[in-house]
């Protein structure tokens, strides 16, 4: 009775190793990625391998060091998650490993019986889908159930999870008979008692079961950050594609005004719009310097000053050189400058000016686009400085910045009818191109949450 007892304790102690061993593994980023990438090279096979047999190795060492302490060694069930996971020679470098400790205390029938395991378990996991796998459960009522309901409407003759905890039963069994037949030569624990036994082959199962559970919601988890990583990347795009458009619809509207009275002045805007082309279609980048969007505005400019005409349009630049080097989002400017012409100047006879202002300010870039024209009316100022009814150009900036940085980046609108509007931005520090990581929106969403 006390020998039982001892053995089912034995076995909750065997369930909580698998459990904290693999959450530990799991929150490491390394072997996170070491683990769910497709195409391993060798040395990347070697390190994921080291991730899990060395602290697997001293589980064994633990084992044949401390008396009655057999719930370390999940050497058995390791062997068999390499196997399904990273395939037959992976397993067996790996089995090689896990069995050295045991070899050295003179069980010698753990190396060939462990690369016996890794071998089988191998191959099932080299002709089993991959998702098989991961949804593996050591319940196997539940297994046999989604069995049933899957060959309802159109019959298999086997379902892979019940071979796979068929596998696991049966080379437990196996380990079992050697190690009656050969006891100091290799190790498995056994009772008398049908229950107990019962306990010891279902924690086996359980253990691969807790240790898939836990490395599946891990991979769960990073896909999910990659589709809302490549969900961002796709709106984003979409609302850099909706300003282009925009500003070429009203671009071309100047010119179809020029047309006809102005030949020559359209011909010169044309030129121009060329060169702003060419600079949109060129590049891709989602961020450049600050120095780059002020040309680019510079040329926006050009065109715009031919159309209202040179004392009608003024600007005022007031940049701080420092900030001139810092990284904003690509087409930031255009239609903030865009939005004070057509919304602020266009309608004053007399015209108006335009200024814009950089400065650094606390660890933040602050830019500033102003209009002396004719105001927002109170009841069409944008709520909170979130942008929304200044039309779409200014929406468009809100939500980018609102996709980019999340609540790190402001923008504020601050508008009296008949006197102008100020509009704000302040962004955080990006200094360099290589400052804007790769992964950013994934940095963002972390950021965020």
């Amino acid at each position: 009775m006390i020998e039982s007892r001892l053995i089912l304790i034995t076995l909750l102690i065997k369930l909580g190793v698998a459990a904290a061993v693999s959450s530990a593994l799991a929150r490491a980023r390394t072997f996170q990625n070491l683990l769910l990438t497709s195409n391993r090279t060798p040395s990347q096979t070697l390190g994921l391998l080291a991730f899990v047999c060395i602290p697997l190795g001293l589980g064994v060492w633990v084992r044949l060091l401390v008396p009655n302490f057999f719930a370390a060694d999940i050497s058995f069930e390791t062997t068999i998650i390499l196997g399904v996971l990273l395939g037959p020679f992976s397993a067996l470098t790996g089995a090689v490993v896990l069995s050295l400790p045991a070899m050295l205390h003179h069980e010698y029938l753990s190396l060939p019986f462990n690369l016996a395991v890794a071998i089988i378990a191998g191959l099932y996991g080299k002709f089993v889908e991959e998702e098989e796998v991961w949804s593996f459960s050591p319940f196997v009522d539940l297994s046999i159930y989604r069995w049933i309901r899957r060959n309802l409407p159109r019959p298999r003759l086997f379902d892979w999870q019940i071979m796979f905890f068929t596998t696991i039963i049966g080379l437990r069994f196996v380990q079992t008979e050697m190690a009656r037949y050969f006891s100091h030569s290799i190790f498995s624990m056994d009772s008398s008692n049908l229950w107990v036994e019962v306990a010891i082959y279902a924690a086996s199962a359980m253990a691969i079961g807790i240790e898939l559970k836990i490395f599946n919601s891990v991979r769960i988890q990073i896909k999910l950050e990659e589709q809302e990583r490549l969900l961002l990347h796709a709106r984003m795009e979409a609302l850099q594609n909706q300003i282009n458009p925009h500003f070429l619809f009203n671009t071309l509207n100047s010119i179809s005004s020029l047309v006809r009275f102005d030949p020559d002045t359209a011909r010169e805007v044309i030129s121009k719009l060329a060169t702003i082309l060419r600079r949109l279609l060129s590049s891709a980048d989602s961020f450049v310097p600050l120095r780059e969007e002020v040309e680019f505005i510079d040329n926006y400019l050009d065109i715009e000053v031919v159309r209202f005409g040179k004392d009608k349009l003024r600007v005022v630049k007031e940049l701080a050189p420092e900030s001139l080097d810092v990284m904003v989002p690509s087409m930031l400017l255009q239609p903030l400058v865009e939005n004070s012409i057509k919304h602020g100047l266009a309608s004053k006879v007399e015209g108006g000016s335009i200024f814009l202002r950089s400065r650094l300010s606390d660890s933040r870039l602050v830019i500033e686009v102003e209009d002396d024209g004719v105001g927002i009316a109170a009841t069409q100022t944008p709520e909170s400085g979130n942008g929304r009814g200044a039309g779409i150009g200014m929406a468009n900036v809100s939500e980018r910045l609102q996709v980019l940085y999340g609540d790190t980046a402001r923008l504020t609108v601050d508008s009296h009818e008949g006197k102008g509007t100020l509009v704000r931005i302040r962004l955080p520090l990006l200094q360099t191109a290589g400052a804007v990581p790769e992964g950013f929106y994934d940095e963002r969403s972390t950021m965020r949450r």
